[in-house]
Parts: C-alpha cells; sequence; structure tokens
C-alpha cells in the first residue's frame, strides 16, 4: 500500500450538485428553484410567523392584560431574612448598601420589608418601603426604620 494509491471507500464521498451551470448539467434553467413566485428569487425569506397568507395566529388571538408604566417593582426582604443577613454579617444597621455590597440586591433595586418571620435583634433598618407589621415588629425591639429615596 502506497500514500498516492488511497483512495476514500466507494460510495462515501458525494459530488457536490453544481447548481446553475447550463441546461447540460440537469440543474440549469431554473436551478432546481421550480417555475417564477417569490421562493425562486434572490433575496427572498418568509417573515417568522407568515402562514401562507392566512391570518397569523398572533392577530387571530385577541389582545389581554395591561402593563402599567408607572409599577414600581420592590424586592421583598422579610423580617426572618434580615435576622438571618444581620447574624451572618453581624450588622447592626442594615442599609442599602449594606445589603448591595453583601450581594443581597443590586445597587438600583427598591427595596421593601414585610413582616413575615421573626425579628430577635434591636436593627436600625434602611430601606425604600415597610409594611405596617414590619415597622412595628423593628419598632418594638426599639429599631429604628429610616426610609430611603
Amino acid at each position: 500500500m502506497e500514500l498516492h494509491s488511497l483512495k476514500p471507500a466507494s460510495g462515501s464521498v458525494k459530488k457536490r450538485k453544481r447548481i446553475a451551470r447550463g441546461i447540460g448539467s440537469g440543474h440549469g434553467r431554473t436551478a432546481t428553484r421550480g417555475h417564477k413566485g417569490d421562493k425562486s428569487r434572490s433575496g427572498s425569506r418568509e417573515k417568522r410567523n407568515f402562514e401562507g397568507g392566512q391570518m397569523p395566529i398572533q392577530m387571530r388571538l385577541p389582545k389581554i392584560g395591561f402593563k402599567n408604566p408607572n409599577r414600581v417593582a420592590y424586592v421583598p426582604i422579610n423580617l426572618d431574612r434580615l435576622q438571618m443577613i444581620s447574624e451572618k454579617f453581624n450588622l447592626n444597621t442594615v442599609d442599602l448598601e449594606a445589603l448591595a455590597s453583601n450581594g443581597i440586591v443590586r445597587k438600583k433595586d427598591k427595596v421593601k420589608i414585610l413582616g413575615s418571620g421573626e425579628l430577635k435583634a434591636k436593627l436600625s433598618v434602611q430601606a425604600h418601603a415597610f409594611s405596617a407589621s414590619a415597622k412595628e415588629a423593628i419598632e418594638k425591639l426599639g429599631g429604628t426604620v429610616n426610609l430611603a429615596e
């Protein structure tokens, strides 16, 4: 066996179909694109939800719902999580910078303290909003509540 005599197994390599190279090639004239119509032209592409001219499903279905552009989305933090954060990071004042620097919220997030769970430590808490029960529980233990802007 010599290197110059090596060949791939018969039938394993197919010849490339040479399109639009004359009638004698068998793939000339319409170049395997059929006759006329949009799909025979170059640069033709079907729209993403095109259904052959039928009314597309997203237009057949009714519009529903409403997105309020003025909605303020808060990141909720419950009292039990506040207790865990103060113990884990050894904090007496839980403010927005402390929460952001410890990876609990992002810098631009708005934070709301909720009253679920139990708080045992006296904390000074700063947030954008507080539920009534959370505010009451923090002040009951002698802590302070500060609203951030």
